[in-house]
């Protein structure tokens, strides 16, 4: 083995030979109880981020450990064609040559997209390897490929058919930029602070007004009516009358509507079915006309009159000082709310009437919600459930049809007549009337349309002999973030159900968001952002891991260095005990748990405990617990205290029993410690003794009930106890009880005291003064830590504050000593 480990030269290579093993796409013919994750389809135009980098190391952990289990395990993987993000890389790159999507036309712009996907590849998925990411790259698949585009084609066919797609002038966010629909869960709100106009409405006939509040007045001109609430005391003697709305002098109804908020502004509302979703609801209601002021290009339309063709943004200001001149602007006044923005673009929604493709989805959530409320799909933390039932206990219509080219076009044809056609293929003619004159509509399906069927179009539906699906359907786990919980979580819960009669997952395991070490989000054009592969190229993968599992948490994190750094010491010091282990021990003597020194019953105890624990924590998704648990087991049981011991036993009699006990330990170790930092264990393993396949296939160990025992826990705890106070006062009589069993190890590691003839060694005491500033920074860090301090049940902080004080008490004592030797 080499002096020091180095990630850089031994990572690509050890990833090589797992994937020549050819177990990433599963073993269906092994006999195995399947174990299935479902990769969350990053977008084609990705690259690995933070989110990426954490969530794919929930996954592999897991994946990896059910593999040593014995399971036959598919982490399944593949890309999002991402319509809206492909549409704005091309668009940009047309831009700089002075050209639009419309210059090309539909054609040469999706030959286009079709090209640079084959220059660039799917970059992200080449850089989850980097990450030691065992996924299923032999059948990686795209939502664009022939099989997912025929997936596609027959779920919106059968939903189609089955009632629960049709089309409507419905109210839709629209994005100007974007110049196609988003749905409501790619909404952002955002705080702003617009003004607040209150305008007076003439009543036809009388000498009278009525004074609406509103932060649109550019949106007055499309007013088909105003509103008051029927118990406000105040307006219904003007209910059934006439207004006249300002500017544009139409005569629009005063009705009466119980969704009118009486305290808010003057408590009677314009109401302007065609830009506002709760005015489209009252408009219904009301059977008002449906006009629109502004159109899709963010532009006032002819409606608007002498303000037509102005940006609406520019328009309102025009209007404002219109209003103004004719005396009805009563009042303007700062107000605060939250205002939709495209998720996408960050460009403010426009609410707007449109002829779409919807989706009812009321039935279809009716099994997904009890399959959440009868814990068949377990939400992990459990609180997440709240965002999951926030939206499907209150669905709306789901508007599907996206104003782009690439993606998956409608499968509906239209004849002269205006007749539907609906296919899985190009008809032949019009199912009404037989006219061959058919054109196809030219939009294409929300992004997550085509995503919800991802755990079983990827395995092979709709076909009907698809022994993939039939073995890995349903999966297991889903590990995803909270903000596509509703976008796509709940989607292929109601697809999955629908489709294949069975729930796709069991448990959705929600990783927290990495923010940066200020609090604020990542993000590059913040400059706050951290690349993760950079982390990969300084500190190896397997710290990488690591530290973002143990930073992990069941909140958002602020993303830690310190430890990333401390996973890369962590593979060091597991590097230098292996090497030290198979340079010392007699290699020739097989593994196994042998010796009856209390040393060797010790770790033989605590390795069952932690086994048990370990395992235990990553199979209930706490990782970062588990990580904690493991460092502590690693570092100081097995490197600092096992080992050290075991030493001297290399060189005497007991070398063959010391030797075995010694190498079985660290392989348990290297295969407890595998799912988590698969490299640097991956590259110990090979060095072990014997010939061995690879440690990514090695079992598993299980936790031997038979090794615990707590008598001699207890006795080499009291003697580690015993040996770190010596240490503390070095020269100082060393006080063991009659008959202590672990007075050997006393023996052997404490120092010497002053009055039996040996004088201190300075070289010990500097050892011994290294090791306890080294303790010290530990205990200091975990109380500096706000996560722990907070947290930890109390009396574990108070233990540690107690450690901390001792460790300090004992350098200054020991600091003292050796200034006493100069």
């Amino acid at each position: 083995m080499d002096a020091r480990y180095e990630p850089s030269t031994a990572e690509q290579p050890t990833f090589e030979r797992w994937e020549a093993a050819g177990v990433f796409g599963g073993r269906p013919d092994s006999g195995r109880e399947p174990f299935v994750i479902a990769l969350p389809l990053p977008n084609v135009t990705g690259d690995l981020h933070m989110g990426h980098a954490l969530n794919g190391s929930y996954q592999d952990t897991l994946i990896r450990l059910r593999r040593m289990q014995g399971r036959d395990s598919l982490w399944i993987c593949g890309t999002d064609h991402a319509s809206i993000a492909v549409h704005a890389v091309i668009e940009r790159q047309l831009r700089a040559e002075g050209l639009t999507r419309w210059d090309l036309g539909r054609e040469r712009f999706l030959e286009r997209v079709h090209r640079w996907r084959e220059e660039t590849g799917a970059t992200i998925i080449r850089q989850f390897k980097r990450l030691g990411c065992t996924l299923d790259y032999e059948h990686e698949r795209f939502t664009m490929d022939a099989g997912y585009v025929q997936a596609v084609v027959t779920m919106f066919v059968e939903l189609y058919r089955k009632g629960y797609i049709y089309r409507d002038n419905r109210m839709i966010n629209w994005c100007p930029t974007c110049r196609s629909t988003i749905s409501d869960l790619e909404v952002r709100y955002e705080h702003a602070v617009d003004t607040l106009y209150e305008v007076r409405y003439r009543i036809a006939g009388a000498d009278d007004f009525l004074t609406v509040a509103t932060v649109r007045p550019e949106t007055i001109l499309a007013d088909t009516a105003v509103a008051v609430h029927p118990d406000d005391a105040r307006y219904t003697h003007l209910v059934g009358r006439t207004a006249i709305v300002p500017l544009v002098e139409r005569e629009v109804p005063v009705i009466a509507d119980e969704y009118v908020k009486m305290d808010f502004g003057t408590g009677a509302l314009k109401v302007t079915p065609g830009h506002d979703l709760n005015d489209f609801e009252i408009g219904r209601r009301h059977g008002l006309e449906e006009l629109a002021a502004i159109g899709f290009d963010g532009r006032m339309t002819e409606l608007a009159g002498e303000f037509a063709g102005l940006p609406a943004a520019e328009a309102r200001e025009k209007v404002r000082d219109a209003l103004f001149a004719q005396g009805l602007l009563r009042k303007e006044q700062p107000y605060e709310h939250e205002v939709g923005h495209c998720d996408r673009t960050g460009d403010r929604v426009e609410p707007l009437i449109s002829l779409q493709w919807f989706m009812r989805m009321d039935e279809l959530a009716k099994p997904a919600n009890e399959a959440v409320r009868s814990g068949r799909v377990r939400f992990h933390p459990k609180n997440q459930e709240n965002i999951y039932y926030d939206w499907m206990l209150n669905l709306r219509p789901w508007c599907i049809s996206r104003q782009l080219w690439w993606g998956h076009q409608i499968p509906v044809w239209y004849c002269p007549d205006g007749h539907q056609t609906v296919e899985l293929s190009e008809p032949d003619a019009c199912t009404t009337c037989g006219s061959r004159e058919l054109e196809r509509d030219p939009d294409v399906l929300d992004t997550w349309f085509s995503s919800a069927l991802w755990p079983f179009a990827t395995l092979g539906w709709p076909d009907g002999d698809a022994p993939r699906l039939e073995r890995y359907y349903p999966g297991h786990v889903l590990a995803t973030a909270r903000d596509i919980i509703n976008l796509w979580v709940a989607r292929m819960l109601m697809m999955g159900i629908e489709f294949m009669g069975d729930i796709p997952f069991e448990d959705v395991v929600i990783n927290p968001t990495i923010l940066a070490p200020d609090g604020r989000r990542m993000s590059k054009s913040l400059g706050t952002g951290i690349d993760p592969l950079e982390l990969v190229d300084k500190y190896g993968a397997d710290a990488t891991r690591y530290g973002l599992l143990k930073m992990s948490s069941t909140q958002d994190v602020r993303f830690s260095a310190g430890m990333i750094d401390e996973g890369a010491k962590f593979a060091n010091k597991l590097w230098n005990a292996a090497r030290f282990v198979l340079t010392q021990a007699d290699t020739s003597v097989a593994p196994a748990p042998a010796g009856t020194a209390l040393e060797d019953r010790w770790i033989r105890s605590r390795l069952a405990a932690e086994l048990a624990g370990i395992v235990g924590q990553l199979e209930r998704y706490d990782f970062s617990a588990a990580v904690k648990q493991l460092y502590a087991f690693v570092w100081n049981d097995f490197c600092d205290w096992y080992v050290e011991v075991v030493k001297p036993r290399l060189r005497g009699e007991e070398r063959a029993e010391a030797s075995a006990n010694l190498l079985w330990m660290l392989e348990q170790i290297l295969a407890l410690t595998h799912p988590i930092c698969p490299f640097v264990t991956e590259a110990i393993w090979r060095h072990l003794p014997g010939e061995r396949d690879l440690l990514m296939l090695a079992p598993m160990p299980v936790a031997d009930e038979s090794h615990r025992n707590r008598a001699a826990e207890a006795d080499m705890e009291r003697a580690i106890e015993i040996v770190t106070a010596a240490r503390a006062q070095p020269g100082a009589a060393v006080e063991v009880p009659d008959g202590f069993a672990g007075a050997a190890i006393v023996a052997r590691l404490a120092p010497k005291p002053a009055g039996d003839g040996h004088a201190p060694d300075r070289a010990a005491l500097e050892r011994e003064l290294a090791k306890l500033r080294s303790e010290l920074d530990r205990a200091e860090g975990m109380l500096g830590n706000e996560r722990f301090t907070s947290k930890a049940p109390p009396e574990v902080v108070a233990a540690e504050r107690e450690k901390a004080e001792r460790f300090a008490a004992d350098l200054r004592a020991l600091e003292s000593r050796l200034a006493a030797l100069e």
